[in-house]
């Protein structure tokens, strides 16, 4: 569902099955990647916290928006500065909505 929205959206996709998988995406620089999506609950040890604060290591003001269910009570403390959570479950356009809401926003100066 994740993967289609994005697409019927206007945006390029690349699915990581696990954080770890997400990070070697995010490293491998083979690809310029414009924002994160990601569940907060991944498979493997590396979890969607800690994929956004490693995309956020290569560019500081990456966007960010995280998925969950049940988390979201940690983004305040666990989340990185500028991103958007979106709580499960949602419709599909509020995803779309809110990758082209940060990715049309200006730039923060920190």
């Amino acid at each position: 569902m994740i993967e289609e929205a994005l697409t019927d959206g206007g945006f390029g996709t690349a699915i990581a099955t696990s954080g770890e998988e997400a990070l070697t995406l995010l490293k491998g620089g083979s690809s310029k990647y414009r924002a994160l999506v990601t569940d907060v609950n991944l498979l493997g040890k590396i979890d969607g916290w800690e994929v956004a604060k490693a995309a956020r290591e290569i560019d500081p003001a990456f966007p960010i928006i995280y998925m969950t269910g049940a988390s979201a009570d940690q983004w305040p403390s666990k989340g990185v500065p500028n991103s958007i959570l979106v709580a499960k479950p949602f419709a599909p356009a509020q995803l779309v909505t809110s990758v082209a809401n940060l990715l049309n926003a200006p730039p923060t100066t920190g």
